[in-house]
């Protein structure tokens, strides 16, 4: 509804508008259609609402519920010096991504010699907005298909192993049926459509199942890009349809090709009493395959596991127990200057006075959360043209951060609020990498690219934490000590163990009484945003080892049912053996023997596979080699103790036959 921004609103000065998301259009207005054109008012601004968006449109995000036109004429947008606005832009058709690439370049190039002082250095780098977006989840959804893949592989080799021993039981009826004059086209085209049916029961299931499910990966997934447009749809209905198509060959073009190759007569012959049992290399090689893929699926799980195990032993620096965080409404009108620091200050003392509160801080960005800020940094005492550049995570925090979140000072004292005076924290790695270690205290350090702030005076060193991450290495970090509420603060509350669950309502009443008009959102203990930092982490790998788990049981089955086929066809032969005095005991471990020889070659190629296919695993990984000889032997472990077990049942069925019941039965 409505309409986009005029030129008039897209210029500085001009009127001010807004577009509105459809869920804040629901929420807020109950989706009344009388809303276009009504004023908006938060803080001490006020716009008017010219449009709702879509349903469909969740840019950049799926929590953006405004939009406001960036006036590219503003004083702010005009500053060479200031480079964090993203361009998005359409190539017209026909045009490639490289042409746009080769334009941008000139472009730039120009500016850069017509303002050498800022657009010198700078380079304009092109990404499809696409690979903006789902860039990185891409080996997660690639490992996710891969694996789905290998599982659909596995079930039809079991199923073609299955539809074998079948086909042989039907041998003599389908004799018979080519004796009376069936063509083999006829005979081929009956056994596909019995499996094609079986397949698509198999198919229209998986999509009942799919269909339900879909909610639920989608709470598990929720910060996965595009994550709601996960469900049933035209294109999974054609793939799911193309599946079953492909497993219909899959699973039944060796038997049916078996079945109508042999010889009728031949077939008739082997149908006699005299006959002993022939071997089957067919489906002993269907089991050996899948129990390699098995071994391809279980070493995958094997390794993200292992990989999830060491990063919880990881010490991350600093201690994320007992704190909560959460953010406090505010606007970029208000933020900077001495009022804001007030206000801050106050806001800090208050929720100090809360009982179970020791420490309270603010951050820009979480500590351990899986993100970065990168900066070159300069000294005003200077450093040889020779050295590295100085470049280092960037982070703006009060000075009780470092008590709030327990990180050691290691030289020198933690920075102070005094007056005008900027003052900055480095870590360890920090100092030793530039500084030449505790001589760092005393210098002077500011953003090369900051035209406007004061050099900030190094006050103290303190110890290395993972602030980009628990997988990450402690980077080289400077804390700025400026903090003050503006957009995108984060409040960080150390309290006493035990009292977390009944902190957040006195927050919230403690900020309401200092000030009124402000909200309390977004609350969370850290150690959750720590966790949510890495649940893609988690669900690739509760994925792949649930797929490992079903594909270990297929493999098991599978190597059960045809060890049982075997000797069913064989009793005739066993009942002879042990007519003569073979005993029960040779007759387990010959067909104990056999399975664990298909399930030692399927183990074999397996891992010859999955230490290839373990490369791609390697950026997933943490503190684990992709050749790590405990998760190897693992899998192995379980891939025979499974097969033994499953060998093992009809290895003692065979050796209870009583040889003279079962000859007068054959």
């Amino acid at each position: 509804m409505g309409r986009d921004f005029t030129p008039e609103e897209e210029h500085f000065g001009g009127p001010n508008a807004t577009l509105i998301s459809y869920s804040f259009w629901q929420s807020r207005f109950g989706g009344s259609p009388d809303v276009v054109g009504k004023l908006l008012h938060f803080q001490n601004y006020t716009c008017k609402i010219v449009g709702i968006m879509p349903r469909s449109f969740q840019f950049p995000d799926r929590d953006v519920d405004l939009w406001a036109p960036s006036p590219p004429d503003a004083p702010f947008a005009q500053r060479r010096e200031l480079t964090w606005f993203n361009v998005i832009g359409r190539l017209k058709p026909g045009v490639k991504l490289d042409q746009a690439r080769a334009d941008l370049a000139a472009v730039q190039s120009d500016l850069g010699r017509q303002y050498p002082k800022t657009d010198a250095k700078i380079a304009i780098p092109v990404t499809p907005l696409k690979e903006a977006a789902i860039g990185g989840v891409r080996e997660s959804l690639w490992l996710v298909f891969g694996s789905v893949s290998l599982l659909l592989l596995i079930a039809c080799s079991n199923t073609a192993a299955l539809l074998l021993s079948r086909a042989s039981v039907r041998q003599h009826e389908l004799s018979i049926r080519f004796s009376l004059g069936a063509s083999r086209a006829s005979v081929a085209a009956q056994l596909l459509t019995e499996v094609f049916i079986l397949a698509a029961t198999g198919a229209l299931a998986g999509l009942l199942i799919a269909a339900g499910s879909s909610r639920m990966f989608r709470a598990l997934a929720k910060d996965f890009p595009r994550v709601e447009e996960i469900g049933l749809n035209t294109n999974i209905l054609l793939y799911s349809f193309l599946c079953v198509i492909a497993v219909t060959l899959l699973c039944g073009i060796i038997p049916v090709l078996r079945s109508t190759w042999r010889n009728p007569e031949a077939s008739l012959a082997h149908g006699g009493r005299s006959q002993v049992s022939a071997r089957n290399p067919i489906q002993s090689l269907l089991v050996g395959t899948q129990i390699a893929l098995a071994v391809i699926l279980l070493t995958g799980a094997g390794l993200l596991l292992r990989s999830l195990q060491e990063l919880g032993r990881v010490s991350p620096g600093f201690d994320p127990q007992n704190v909560i965080t959460f953010h406090i409404s505010t606007n970029w009108a208000e933020a900077g200057g001495p009022v804001a620091k007030q206000r801050t200050d106050r806001i800090l003392d208050g929720l100090r006075s809360i009982p179970p509160v020791e420490d309270v801080a603010t951050s820009m960005i979480l500590p351990g959360v899986p993100d970065k800020y990168s900066a070159e940094f300069k000294t005003s005492e200077g450093r040889a043209e020779s050295e590295p550049k100085m470049m280092a995570e960037a982070r703006w925090v009060t000075p009780e951060y470092f008590a709030t979140m327990r990180i050691p000072l290691l030289a020198g004292e933690v920075c102070r609020n005094e007056g005008n005076t900027v003052q900055a924290m480095v870590n360890r790695r920090f100092a030793e990498l530039y500084l030449n270690g505790q001589s760092a205290i005393g210098r002077h350090i500011l953003p090369a690219n900051n035209a406007f702030g004061s050099p900030a005076e190094i006050r103290g060193i303190v110890g290395d934490a993972r602030e980009t991450g628990l997988n990450h290495e402690p980077p080289p970090t400077v804390y700025s000590c400026s903090g003050s509420l503006q957009p995108g603060t984060v409040f960080l509350i150390r309290s006493k163990p035990g009292s977390l669950d009944s902190l957040p309502g006195a927050v919230r009443q403690r900020v309401h009484e200092l000030e009124p008009t402000r909200s309390v959102y977004d609350v969370a203990p850290l150690t959750d945003r720590i966790s949510d930092g890495y649940s893609e982490n988690r669900l690739r790998t509760l994925l792949l080892a649930s797929f490992a788990l079903i594909a270990v049981a297929l493999a098991s089955v599978g190597l059960y049912g045809t060890l049982s086929y075997l000797v069913n066809v064989r009793r005739r032969e066993v009942a002879l053996r042990m007519a003569l005095g073979a005993l029960g005991s040779e007759i387990v471990r010959q067909y104990l023997v056999q399975g664990l020889r298909i399930s030692v070659f399927g183990c074999a190629v397996g891992l010859a596979f999955a230490t290839m296919l373990a490369r791609m695993l390697s950026n997933m990984l943490f503190g684990v080699s992709t050749t790590d000889m405990a998760t190897l032997a693992g899998v192995i472990a379980i891939v025979l103790t499974v097969s033994a077990t499953a060998s093992l049942v009809p290895a003692i069925r065979a050796s209870r036959f009583e040889p003279v019941q079962t000859l007068r039965e054959e």
